[in-house]
């Protein structure tokens, strides 16, 4: 008997019993519907992570500053002049702790470390308001555009950092108060932002708004993303009239990296860095703590899935026990006409995969149909105010993996069964009540 023949007469088998497989496949059901279920929800929470660091910055790109005096300790600092105050905006040393500022000759210093591919300045900008044309003006914060990085659209564009026009992506709850009927009337209309200079006095910038962001988990859809020619602008009126050699100073600054650097290279590059006497953070330090919880969370759950599996592979020795109890004669006629043992084993493991290929597609199935649903539905209610997120998101590589698994647990919990069938003796079997 062939091999397609085995795999064949397996398949036309496998319904002999019908109320008994039925059992089994929906036994098996509930472990794969189970395991979609908590492994998508990873997929989907992750996923919106990986769209949250996208747009807090690029993800090959370090944040750097002085490293914190280790002697300073927990208590008030002796006030320097010459410091700045380190905002907690990442990991990094505690809220409103001096640290010395990056200057000129450090942007060199770090631009000479080997790895580093460029350095950029993090140019503080505090702007006062944002309107349009001579309407009321809104009090807003403007974020730090770095090169690689992609703000969440609700409608146009990403900002050019290569243009030298003035560009500029508004928060979605700013469209309306600023006068626009919707996001698409924002698209390509000018907006003038004010600040204070280092003389007290007004600064006015005008720019281009060229979309339009939604919220994020990581803030930055709260805030005005201006791209690179326009953070330049802002910061020049600014630093207007500030005392000589503040526009030179710097709370940070960003470090560029190879893209393709193994995470190897990039500790090593975080070693030097702390080295020349920097501190150095990934938008990944930032967020890796949130994926770490989620994966731990799905961990949990698709134990227990692989539990449930366990439990229904159980059904699948029981039903191929009383099969093989129930064909023995037949087993027996077929080994007497030649049938190898290796082909008995084939054909009662191939059984058990099978069953297990069944309960897998219509756990897989069912378990994405509810998933998309229930997502769906949790999207436009509960989390409507964290756009972009699908809750519950299905990867092939995942699905695929899946289906292989429980075929896996099936073949092996048809194991035993099938070695029994194999060894029987033809005259035994032949002579079998």
């Amino acid at each position: 008997m062939k091999t397609t023949d085995v795999i064949a007469s397996a398949i036309s088998n496998t319904f002999r019993s019908k109320t008994r497989t039925i059992l089994t496949i929906l036994a098996i059901f509930i472990g794969a519907f189970t395991l979609t279920i908590t492994t998508g929800l990873g997929t989907g929470i992750n996923r919106y992570i990986d769209q949250t660091v996208a747009e807090i910055g690029a993800g090959d790109v370090m944040t750097v500053t002085h490293a914190p005096d280790e002697d300073a300790g927990d208590g008030p600092q002796e006030y320097v002049a010459d410091q700045v105050a380190q905002q907690r905006t990442a990991p990094g040393p505690p809220s409103g702790q001096s640290i010395d500022p990056i200057t000129a000759s450090d942007l060199d210093e770090l631009a000479a470390i080997d790895g580093v591919v460029s350095v950029e300045p993090v140019k503080a900008i505090d702007v006062d308001w944002i309107r349009h044309g001579d309407g009321t003006a809104y009090r807003i914060d403007v974020g730090s555009f770095i090169p690689g990085m992609e703000v969440q659209l609700a409608a146009g564009e990403q900002p050019d950092a290569a243009s030298d026009a003035l560009q500029v992506v508004v928060p979605v709850d700013y469209v309306e108060p600023l006068g626009f009927d919707d996001d698409a009337a924002a698209i390509g209309q000018e907006v003038v932002f004010g600040l204070t200079d280092g003389d007290g006095a007004e600064q006015t910038v005008t720019a281009t708004i060229v979309g339009v962001s939604e919220a994020g988990l990581g803030g930055a859809g709260g805030s005005a993303s201006p791209n690179t020619a326009l953070t330049d602008a802002l910061y020049a009126a600014q630093e207007t009239g500030a005392p000589a050699g503040q526009a030179e100073s710097y709370g940070s600054a960003t470090v560029r990296f190879d893209p393709a650097s193994t995470p190897e290279q990039v500790e090593a590059l975080r070693a030097d860095l702390t080295d020349a006497g920097f501190q150095a953070t990934t938008v990944d330090d930032t967020l890796g703590a949130f994926k770490t919880v989620i994966d731990g969370i799905v961990l949990v759950l698709n134990a227990f899935a692989i539990i449930a599996l366990l439990a229904a592979s159980f059904g699948i020795v029981n039903t191929l026990f009383m099969s093989v109890q129930e064909r023995t004669r037949e087993i027996g006629l077929m080994k007497a006409m030649g049938m190898g043992s290796g082909r008995v084993f084939g054909l009662f493991s191939s059984e058990a995969t099978y069953i297990g290929l069944l309960g897998s597609l219509v756990g897989i199935g069912v378990g994405m149909l509810a998933g998309t649903v229930v997502g769906g539905a949790l999207s436009s209610t509960l989390l409507a105010d964290l756009p972009g997120l699908t809750l519950i998101a299905f990867d092939p590589m995942s699905i695929l993996t899946i289906v292989l698994l429980v075929m896996g647990i099936a073949f092996v919990a048809g194991s035993l069964p099938a070695a029994r069938a194999a060894r029987l003796n033809p005259i035994d079997a032949l002579r079998y009540e």
